[in-house]
This record gives C-alpha cells, sequence and structure tokens, in this order.
C-alpha cells in the first residue's frame, strides 16, 4: 500500500508538469486548430533560463532557497511569453490563410531553431541547478511515504497556476472573448472581438506556462539537456490529446492520469516500461474515445 500512495503522489507531481506544458499545446490548437510544435521548446527554454536565474543568483552570493525561486520563475515565465508572442507573430500568423500543411511546417522550423540555438549557446552536456540544500529535503507523510519539500513546492505551485488559467477563462470578459474566438473566428470579429490580439494573448499565456513548468521540472529532478523539450513535450502533448486537444480541463486531466499511469507502470512494472505504458494508454484511449477524455466531436465546416 505504501508503494501504490508514494507511486501516486510522484505520479500526480509529474502529471501536473505535464498538464501545465499541454495547457499550451491545447489552447493554440482550440484558438487556431494548429499544433504548436515549438511549444516543447520554449518550455525546454525555461529551464535553461531558470538554470541561468538561478546561477547568476548563487554566483552573486544571494541567499538561494524558495524565495529565490519567485524572482527568476516570474522573469522566465515573461521573457518565454515575450518570445512566443513573438513566434506567433513572425512563423504563424503569415500563414494563417495558408492551408495547414505550411504552418505545421513553419511550427516544426521554429522547434528546430530553438532546440539548435539552446545546443549552441548552453553547450550539449548536462546541466545542473546549484545550490538547492534548503529546499531538497523530504518529509514523511504516513509509514515509509517521503515527499519531498520540492515536489510539494511545484505540485502546489502547478494547480495554482492551471485555477489561475481556469478561472481567467471562464471567468472574465477576455476569457469569454478567448472561447468565442476558439468557436469561431468570423463570428468572434463580427462580435467587435479583436481576433489577433486573442490569439497573440493565447501565446503569452501558453509559453510562459510552459516556461514554469520547465524551471520546476528542472529544479525537481536537479539536472538536464538541450533534449528536455522533445522527450517531455511529447509526454504533454500526448496527455491534451488523452484530456480532448482544445479542452483546456482536458488538458489537466490527461496530464494528471498519464502522470499516475507512468508512476505506477515504473513502480509494479519497470522505468524501462514507462514510455511503452504511455504510449498504449494513448491508443486505447483514441481507440475507446477518438476525441479525448472530456473532448466532444464538433462538426468542421466546408
Amino acid at each position: 500500500m505504501e508503494l501504490f500512495v508514494q507511486n501516486i503522489i510522484n505520479g500526480l507531481t509529474i502529471g501536473a508538469f505535464y498538464a501545465l506544458v499541454a495547457l499550451g499545446y491545447t489552447m493554440v490548437y482550440g484558438v487556431l486548430k494548429l499544433i504548436n510544435f515549438a511549444h516543447g521548446d520554449l518550455f525546454m527554454w525555461g529551464a535553461y533560463l531558470g538554470w541561468a536565474g538561478l546561477s547568476l543568483v548563487a554566483l552573486l552570493g544571494l541567499k538561494q532557497g524558495v524565495w529565490a525561486l519567485i524572482p527568476v520563475v516570474i522573469l522566465v515565465m515573461a521573457t518565454l511569453a515575450l518570445l512566443g508572442a513573438l513566434i506567433e507573430r513572425a512563423a504563424y500568423r503569415p500563414l494563417r490563410s495558408a492551408g495547414r500543411l505550411p504552418p505545421i511546417v513553419s511550427a516544426l522550423g521554429a522547434a528546430f531553431i530553438l532546440e539548435s540555438l539552446a545546443r549552441n549557446i548552453f553547450g550539449a552536456s548536462y546541466k545542473t541547478y546549484p545550490g538547492w540544500a534548503e529546499v531538497t529535503g523530504s518529509i514523511t507523510v504516513v509509514g515509509g511515504v517521503t515527499v519531498g519539500v520540492m515536489q510539494i513546492i511545484a505540485l502546489i505551485a502547478s494547480l495554482l497556476l492551471m485555477a489561475i488559467l481556469y478561472l481567467f477563462v471562464n471567468y472574465t470578459q477576455v476569457g469569454t472573448a478567448m472561447r468565442a474566438v476558439s468557436l469561431d473566428h468570423d463570428t468572434a470579429r463580427l462580435m467587435g472581438i479583436d481576433v489577433n490580439r486573442i490569439i497573440t494573448l493565447v501565446f503569452l499565456i501558453g509559453p510562459a506556462l510552459g516556461g514554469a513548468a520547465g524551471l520546476m521540472v528542472a529544479v525537481r529532478y536537479g539536472s538536464f539537456d538541450f533534449t528536455l523539450g522533445w522527450t517531455f513535450g511529447l509526454k504533454a502533448f500526448i496527455a491534451a490529446i488523452l484530456g480532448g486537444i482544445g479542452n483546456i480541463p482536458g488538458a489537466m486531466l490527461g496530464g494528471m492520469i498519464l502522470g499516475a499511469v507512468e508512476s505506477l507502470g515504473a513502480g509494479y512494472i519497470s522505468p524501462q516500461w514507462k514510455d511503452v505504458i504511455a504510449y498504449v494508454l494513448l491508443v486505447v484511449i483514441l481507440l475507446a474515445r477518438p476525441t479525448g477524455l472530456l473532448g466532444e466531436r464538433v462538426a468542421e465546416k466546408l
């Protein structure tokens, strides 16, 4: 029983990270019907920028710990929000009416550029987050079940960010405009909504959440390299599909389910099989419900 509880706690933590990144995929798909393949690499840049910020904190001899994370997280989110908006403006907006294939190719190109820049600027070797003795302890919950302090902080922060996004989208005027744009661009324009501004806002929010997740994942595991965006981004994309691509609660649910299933598979079978389990779960869900767990079948306009 202790092993089961431990795996569930670990799974929910990694699932929260998957969900944060999956939100970026699902929001862009909701408003543009486009898979933003560069999103995973924006997440990876969050890890690198966080590493650079926290390394600077250590270099200046400032006090490290939880409070050092807050300004660094804010700077990382702001930087990646601007980078996401820039990518939308330069790589996606000019191709918005060019059909489905050109934007996908452009998204892949943006992803390769971001990954190559990270490798060339920071190097191909693994980066290790500096000096986290103050927040790397653990707490015994019950029996032999332990939860790391950083794990608790990351889980709470991830859930808080998701809750804020959910409330923003569902209970604000701008959130209503976002939902209107996701349904129909032309009708939204007739209602006086600035569609370009809403799409830019989506590209601000998604990368900001992905950047926060990248920093927290790197702090949680201690080290990373430039392939983090591909490996983790792919899992987050699976989570978005599991929950129902384009559905914000679905992305959250899909991330949590994928994290829990992976953790249980690694604990009871083998860590080597967790990726296989994730892809098998994806196939099973798509066979049983092609639109995802919370997705709805929508008639396509001709």
